[in-house]
């Protein structure tokens, strides 16, 4: 299997990829302050080395097992109950017995699945409680409208769930947004509502390598041919999106926040930031906005997104130059500007190195009370888990302190695989494939 197709399944012979099929400082310079609210004391000079003092291990407590492919968690407010969204298409209710026998949604006959493909993402409503919206992404089949030659449709739509919280109702769902996927992956993922209440979503540069190709169009930089992530006008593709669900603005299932970095500007007003690769997993610490960005054959990254930023691919992957030996560090004066290209605040290698792996899975700082000196480091993983998770913290020199947070040996078996992370109450979750299947694992003290 090609070390790029990360998310393989364990179940049957579902793969999803955040790869590609063929190939597989506090301060950005601006004054903007690109750290949590917790700080660091670390010393190393590239950002991978032992790093910030960490707990010698965590342990998993295991909540649920015999998950498909667990991609997804929503955490229902007031009660016990988790929503988990499984790739082949369906959400499962998981409460303090377990797995329910019925899913809260089957969309298994409406969603493609395969490479990187099938149901991605949930979220909750900020307004659950009272208007019952569950919001859930999904690869569709193509439009009728659309080119033969694309191969799929993203899906973002809302469904109603009962006042039990055990169905949502097939016949409410609402679409949202549709956006024509040239390629089968690349596809991010994340759908999750910030603490303003508005809608954000990653959205991948539109599949096969290098943001080129068929489905990418032509951008301002001539170093490499392509691509959709350094463009902003001619579709959505290789951005994080940023959206108003409780509005309707004209044939759009949604309204666009006035503030919006290009609301009156050249491009497409639903961009809220661009450059993306393969933006998997998004999180929210407090107002801060991180986003894993999938990697091609050299560096994972892990950004803090502003509003307006520009994250470099494909002129950058990471810190470093894209297929070329020097490159610009800011797009043209013609173009916005001459916005500067942002870099990220975890980098790591996809080998040699301690913190190092395929295609990183970013979780969220750590908040809770169960694990004693975690608390204010951001905890990611990488989809080749090997037993290990990694945490990072901002530093001297630019790019955050990182270094490898061990699981259990007796634990280490659980997550051959880490797909995602949510974070409730402070408390960081896991999801992935292990010995058992798919599984929702607690990090706890391993004391």
């Amino acid at each position: 299997m090609d070390r790029r197709r990360f998310l393989a399944a364990t179940v049957g012979a579902l793969t999803v990829s955040a790869g590609c099929a063929s190939n597989s400082s506090d301060s950005d310079g601006t004054g903007t302050d690109r750290s949590p609210t917790s700080s660091g004391d670390g010393t190393s000079p590239n950002g991978t080395s032992a790093g910030p003092a960490v707990p010698d291990a965590v342990a998993l407590e295991t909540l649920a097992t015999g998950l498909q492919n667990p991609l997804d968690i929503a955490f229902v407010p007031g009660t016990d109950r988790r929503y988990v969204a499984e790739q082949p298409g369906r959400v499962r209710v998981v409460d303090t017995d377990g797995v329910r026998d019925e899913p809260l949604l089957d969309l298994t006959d409406a969603v493609v699945t395969g490479f990187e493909q099938g149901l991605l993402g949930i979220a909750l409503h900020p307004n659950f409680a009272e208007n019952r919206r569950l919001f859930v992404r999904y690869s569709a089949p193509r439009r009728s409208d659309t080119s033969a030659d694309y191969s799929h449709t993203f899906v973002l739509s809302a469904f109603t769930v009962s006042a039990d919280g055990l169905t949502a109702r097939r016949a409410s769902e609402r679409v949202v947004v549709e956006i024509d996927q040239p390629q089968a992956n690349h596809n991010a993922g994340s759908v999750l509502f910030g603490p303003d209440g508005y809608l954000y979503l990653g959205v991948g540069d539109g599949g096969a390598a290098n943001d080129a190709g068929f489905g990418h169009v032509d951008d301002w930089y001539d170093g490499t041919d392509g691509g959709n992530g350094q463009d902003v006008t001619e579709n959505l593709l290789g951005s994080i999106l940023r959206i108003d669900v409780d509005g309707r603005e004209g044939d759009r299932g949604y309204a666009i926040p006035d503030d919006n970095p290009l609301v009156g500007r050249e491009g497409m007003d639903e961009h809220y930031a661009w450059g993306f690769r393969n933006p998997w997993r998004l999180a929210f610490d407090g107002e801060t906005l991180f986003a894993g960005d999938v990697g091609q054959n050299r560096f994972e990254e892990v950004d803090v997104v502003e509003r307006g930023g520009n994250y470099g691919w494909n002129v950058r992957e990471a810190t470093h130059c894209f297929q070329a030996d020097d490159c610009p560090d800011r797009t043209p004066d013609d173009v916005r500007g001459g916005e500067p290209l942002l870099p990220p605040v975890v980098e790591y290698p996809q080998e040699g190195a301690p913190v190092s792996g395929v295609s990183v899975i970013p979780g969220n700082v750590y908040r809770g009370d169960a694990i004693p000196g975690l608390q204010g480091q951001f905890v990611f993983g990488d989809y080749q888990a090997e037993g290990r998770l990694f945490v990072a913290r901002p530093g001297e020199n630019g790019l955050w302190e990182t270094s490898v947070l061990p699981i259990t040996d007796s634990d280490a078996g659980k997550l051959s695989q880490i797909l995602s992370f949510g974070r409730h109450e402070g408390e960081l979750y896991v999801l992935g494939n292990g010995g058992s299947g798919g599984g929702l694992h607690r990090l706890v003290s391993a004391a």
